[in-house]
């Protein structure tokens, strides 16, 4: 685990994603940028560490809001790095203090961006590496199984697992999704930027970066 760790100047130092700034948020599908561009979005569990993960990929502290209450990004919210290329943070969903008609809500507008969005490029799937392929992550995989979506499967807060332990943990799962080719998954830290730089590199391939 200690050989995926970054210096943070190296990983810092010619990314793409550093230029990612807030575009626009929207919360439905009728007031999105034009869908003629390269976009990957990012998806997880309201309390998965999405935008922690998003912010070290973009090497930025307050892109994405990061909040001791999970359930914070409502809205589909986009960044873009230029005219042609984005990163999409969509709504955190599991997250049990949300009323019910705000989940429904998020349901259908997160349906409506996965079926439909012709610029969706990947989809990066954050699950906490203590308790990962919840309900919600493996409904996830499955749809973009069914539509050959590729994912690339962060496992997070790896940080707060021993070496044993976390490598388990990726082979189990790893193990779990080998009938879905498109996945891959790898162990992820923002606070030890374990895995930053490989994510970074997988992400800019899908962006044509």
């Amino acid at each position: 685990m200690a050989g995926q760790a970054n210096n943070s100047n190296n990983s810092i130092k010619g990314n793409p994603l550093q230029r990612a700034k807030f575009l626009l948020s929207s919360p439905d599908m009728a007031h999105v940028p034009p869908d003629n561009a390269y976009e990957v979005a990012f998806a997880g569990r309201s309390n998965a560490g999405k935008s922690s993960a998003l912010n070290t990929l973009c090497a930025q502290t307050g892109l994405a809001r990061t909040s001791k209450t999970p359930g914070r990004t409502q809205q589909l919210v986009f960044f873009e790095l230029d005219d042609t290329h984005r990163l999409v943070d969509l709504p955190g969903y599991g997250y049990a203090k949300v009323p019910d008609k705000v989940q429904r809500e998020w349901g259908i507008t997160l349906d409506d961006f996965l079926q439909n969005r012709k610029s969706l490029k990947g989809l990066v799937l954050v699950m906490d590496s203590r308790r990962p392929l919840r309900d919600f992550d493996r409904q996830m995989l499955e749809w973009c199984h069914y539509k050959k979506m590729p994912v690339l499967a962060l496992l997070t807060k790896v940080d707060k697992l021993k070496k044993g332990p976390a490598s388990s943990t990726l082979l189990q799962v790893q193990k779990e999704l080998a009938d879905m080719p498109d996945v891959t998954v790898q162990l992820f830290s923002s606070l030890k930027h374990i895995g930053v730089q490989e994510a970074r590199q997988h992400i800019c391939r899908w962006l044509a970066l």
